[in-house]
This record gives C-alpha cells, sequence and structure tokens, in this order.
C-alpha cells in the first residue's frame, strides 16, 4: 500500500509531523564507534596506578551534531511553565521573571567558591544577609536559618531545633501530631528525626479537628506540624488557638510553609502562633522549580527555637559580614544542634528571591497572594457545576481548588481526566492528593495566569469532564496526541526498567 493511502497515518520514521520519535541515545549510536577520530595512542607505561580500563566503556560514539540533536529532541518533548499554564497543585508553578535570572548569572554571584576566603565574598554574604532579613520581617519571626535546601530538609531543620529545645528542657516528649490536611512529608519528616506520628482527623469542611487536637495534647507530645493553608487549599482559620492550646501543653508548633505563596505578604505566620516554618524559595519567591532542583528552604524560627539554629549563618560585624560556624559558636550560639550542609546554602536561590523580594516591594507581595487566591477562586467557581468541589462551601479557598472523582460515571477515573487534559495541551493537576479527598484533582494556577490563560485552561477541563460525563470511551486510553500512549504506572513503580540493554542481552535474559 502506498503511504499516501495508509489508513493509520503511519510514517516511515514514526515521527508525526513535528512531534518526534526519539530513540535512546544507545540507539543512535554504536558502542564499537566514536564522533571522534583519534590517532592510534603511543604504548608508553601507564601513569594510572593500575586504575587503567579493561573493558569497554560501554558508551555510544555520536558525533556532536547527533547528540546535540539528541538532547535537543528530549527537550521539546518536555512540559514548562514557559510553555503553558502548569496547574500542579501545591507546587506553585509560576513564571520566574528573566531578571532574577540574570542577576543570578553575575559573575559576583555565579562564579564564587564557598571555600573562598571570607573577605572576597562579602557582596554574596549581604545578599544572604539581607535576604535573611525580609524573609524574618515578612514572617513575624524572629530569627531564620538559610541553610537548608529544600522544603523537606527545612522542615528536618525545624523539627531537630525543636527536639533540641526539649533535651535543653529536659524532657523526653517522642509525640508529634500531625492533621490529616498537612503535607505528605510532615510525618515522614517527623518520623526520620524519631518522633512516633499520630494523625489529627479533619473536619466536613477540610480544616483541622481542634477539638480533636486539644483532646490528645499532653506531656509526651513534642508539637504539631500543620500546613496552613492546607493541602484542601484552605486557611487554618484556628491556627492561633491551636497554637495556643500546643503551647500551653508544653509543645512547639511547626508550620509547612510550602503554600506561603497564598499569604506573602497579608498574613505573618509569628502573629499566629508558630515557632519555625520552612519557605520554599522555589515557590514564592521564584526560582526554577522542578526536576530535581535546586531548591532552598529557609526556616524562619520563634525566639524560643532560635538558640538551636543549625549553623552556619551570616552576621553583619561592623562594616563587615562575618560567616559564624563551628570555630566561632561558642561565643554566641552554643546551644546549635549542628550543621545540615556542608557549606552555606544555595546561593543562586538566595539571588533570585531577593531580587524577586526587593523588585515586587511590599505592595507588589501582597498583589501576588491576593491574585494567586482570585485566580484560584475563579478555577474553583467555574467548574464545579461540572466536578464535584467538596470543599466549595467551606468559604473562599486560597492559592488551590481542590475537585473529587464523585460524580464521574462508572468506569471512569481522576486519571481518566488527567491524562485527556494531555491531549488538550497541558500538564496534568496533582491528583490524588490530599488522600483526604477521594479521586482528588488539585489545581494551582498561580498569580502569573491571565485570565485569558485560565479560561483556555478551564475550557479545556471542561471539555475533558463533559467528555467523562458522557462515556466517552476514547478517554479511557488517553494521551493519543502525546509521543507515549498511556503507559501501565503500577508497572512502572513496581517493576521499573532503569538500565538499557542490547536487544540480543535483553531477548537472552527473558
Amino acid at each position: 500500500m502506498s503511504p499516501e493511502r495508509r489508513s493509520d497515518n503511519a510514517t516511515f520514521t514514526g515521527n508525526r509531523a513535528l512531534m518526534l520519535e526519539e530513540p535512546l541515545i544507545f540507539e543512535i549510536g554504536s558502542l564499537d564507534t566514536t564522533g571522534v577520530d583519534f590517532a592510534d595512542a603511543p604504548k608508553t607505561a601507564s601513569r594510572l596506578g593500575g586504575l587503567d580500563r579493561n573493558r569497554d566503556i560501554g558508551l555510544p560514539g555520536l558525533s556532536e551534531p547527533e547528540a546535540v540533536r539528541h538532547y535537543t529532541r528530549l527537550s521539546r518533548q518536555n512540559y514548562a511553565i514557559d510553555l503553558g499554564l502548569f496547574p500542579l497543585g501545591s507546587c506553585t508553578m509560576k513564571h520566574n521573571p528573566r531578571l532574577n535570572e540574570r542577576m543570578a548569572r553575575l559573575p559576583g554571584f555565579a562564579d564564587i567558591h564557598p571555600l573562598q576566603p571570607v573577605d572576597t565574598v562579602q557582596g554574596a554574604f549581604e545578599v544572604i544577609h539581607q535576604l535573611a532579613h525580609w524573609l524574618v520581617t515578612l514572617t513575624g519571626m524572629h530569627s531564620v536559618a538559610m541553610s537548608p535546601k529544600a522544603g523537606a530538609h527545612g522542615e528536618l531543620c525545624g523539627i531537630l531545633c525543636i527536639k533540641a529545645a526539649l533535651e535543653a528542657r529536659g524532657e523526653d516528649r517522642r509525640v508529634i501530631l500531625v492533621p490529616e490536611s498537612a503535607h505528605g512529608t510532615n510525618p515522614a519528616t517527623a518520623a526520620f528525626a524519631g518522633f512516633a506520628v499520630e494523625d489529627i482527623p479533619a473536619t466536613p469542611d477540610g480544616r483541622v479537628d481542634v477539638d480533636a487536637l486539644k483532646a490528645r495534647l499532653g506531656p509526651d507530645v513534642a508539637g504539631v506540624m500543620i500546613t496552613n493553608p492546607n493541602t484542601c487549599g484552605l486557611f487554618e482559620r484556628e491556627l492561633k488557638t491551636i497554637s495556643d492550646a500546643v503551647h500551653a501543653a508544653g509543645g512547639y508548633v511547626y508550620c509547612d510553609g510550602a503554600n506561603f505563596n497564598a499569604i506573602v505578604g497579608r498574613v505573618r505566620p509569628g502573629d499566629l502562633g508558630v515557632d519555625a516554618m520552612h519557605i520554599n524559595l522555589h515557590k514564592t519567591f521564584s526560582t526554577p522549580h522542578g526536576g530535581g532542583g535546586p531548591g532552598s528552604g529557609p526556616v524562619v524560627l520563634s525566639q524560643a527555637l532560635a538558640p538551636y539554629a543549625p549553623l552556619p549563618f551570616v552576621e553583619k560585624r561592623g562594616d563587615g559580614f562575618a560567616l559564624v560556624e563551628e570555630e566561632t559558636a561558642e561565643e554566641h550560639h552554643a546551644a546549635t544542634f549542628g550543621r545540615m550542609v556542608s557549606f552555606h546554602g544555595q546561593m543562586g536561590m538566595f539571588t533570585r528571591a531577593l531580587t524577586y523580594i526587593l523588585s515586587h516591594g511590599a505592595d507588589g507581595l501582597k498583589q501576588v497572594a491576593e491574585d494567586s487566591v482570585l485566580n484560584a477562586n475563579y478555577v474553583l467557581r467555574a467548574l464545579e457545576d461540572v466536578l464535584d468541589a467538596p470543599f466549595a462551601k467551606s468559604g473562599p479557598c486560597m492559592h488551590e481548588a481542590i475537585f473529587s472523582d464523585k460524580g464521574l460515571p462508572e468506569g471512569f477515573s481522576t486519571l481518566d481526566i488527567a491524562k485527556g487534559l494531555i491531549d488538550e495541551g497541558y500538564h496534568p493537576m496533582t491528583v490524588y492528593f490530599p488522600l483526604v479527598v477521594h479521586g482528588a484533582m488539585l489545581v494551582e494556577p498561580t498569580e502569573t495566569e491571565s485570565k485569558a490563560a485560565l479560561d483556555q485552561f478551564i475550557g479545556a477541563f471542561r471539555s475533558v469532564a463533559e467528555r467523562a460525563k458522557a462515556g466517552d470511551q476514547a478517554l479511557k486510553s488517553a494521551p493519543h496526541f502525546a509521543p507515549r500512549r498511556r503507559l501501565d504506572e503500577t508497572q512502572a513503580a513496581r517493576k521499573p526498567v532503569l538500565v538499557w540493554k542490547e536487544p540480543a542481552q535483553a531477548e537472552a535474559a527473558e
């Protein structure tokens, strides 16, 4: 059959127009060739001390154009915030201003080394010190530990501060309370630090059951880890009441600040009785987010926990800045629990975040929160007639809108909606989280999306939901227009294939 008459529209290359079918790099080049011509190496005595390679390296030989094209074609299969709205709930995938990228690439920040003499990095130390000042100001806290490198790393920092404070008091409290509406990393962090974790239920409106929490407080409770706004997209209105009760019982309050974007400039966690809170600079304050990093999770601390903060930290002395490390900590920071990282934190993240804060100003940061909340409520109200919104009557949502699979026909699931969105040209929203909502679909549009962009996303989301409600079976096999069709995600998680084998080896293994 001639190509123009093929009913399946298949192509010789496997490509579909500009949607390219990209093989593995091992399938492009040959293992016994190289992309560069070398003269035969002279026969000389080895200087490798017996560490000479004694077998083939196992990498394909590609020319430079082949290698560049391979990775460029792969990059075109990625979805990114620079391509369109990224609706991942609880992730704050917003546009990162290019000004911040430019500042982070200045040689005085990008090219420094953490082992340079202190007097050669005074500008970098001033950036860290200024950023620390504004983080403390924005949160109403006493001090901040800048070195933690991610949100969960910041959680661990805060919990270790709590642990050190309890040890200093001579108290052996072993229980951390974690509400159902908290982030999933919270119980993992508490357990990793050696605490037992107990759940606190949520009320029907999606907030912490304050009575249940108060009833569980006692001499064995070290504290509570609470997320505010929580993962149901709701502000915990009783947080001050919760904090007062926990403090009266001798415990501490850790707040997960991953959702700070919804309240920055509007609410100071310190005013709500929080003792420790991490701030994801790579969410609220503009840093490239995703792909495994880089991240940064400074932890703001109350006066009660500040003495136990980790090393190192930058301190202003006279006209310059100094780094307080182990050698000098005994002078005025002897109670520190130790060190979290090898050096001082993520310099690029600090530079971007400070640039973001200074360029927005107090009024701009307040508008960030207001616009992110406005956009989320716009999505919620635009879709609540076609998708179940379990907390739509709990008051305005904050930075994210949550929907459930309730009302979908039998046989259709949240996963089908998510895969259908891929065909519409969007990365799916966060699915099946939080666990308090069955078949959860968590959407965070952020403040950087225009009404036109939101309307297009809402239209796509509505279209997919209506197809599911109409019983469109094609949705069960979506996506149809992606480089890969739907995968068996259970098998991929339980039996991942992570190592490439030559076809002959693969057949022999089977």
